[in-house]
């Protein structure tokens, strides 16, 4: 299973730079299907990358791998984290 979401990620991947930003696969839970990837560069100030993620990359990995059943962005978590300190 992760090595066909990293495919999928990799087919993304030029998208996503075009606008200057990267997408990385950070973690598979094959158990529930959540997918942790981190979105950088543009990404992290942009408005619309949940939007991207939600709706382009959660819904190409869902498309194309079984057993996806979601996808979160880790890079959002670290930077809530960090803010509340």
């Amino acid at each position: 299973m992760e090595e066909q979401i990293q495919k999928v990620i990799e087919a993304i991947r030029p998208a996503v730079q075009a606008d200057n930003g990267d997408i990385f696969l950070r973690s598979v839970d094959t158990e529930t299907g959540i997918v942790e990837v981190e979105l950088v560069g543009a990404c992290v100030s942009c408005p619309a990358s949940t939007v991207t993620l939600k709706a382009g990359v959660e819904r190409i990995l869902k498309d194309r791998v079984e057993g996806v059943t979601e996808v979160r962005n880790i890079g959002e978590t670290f930077i809530e984290s960090s803010v509340s300190l």
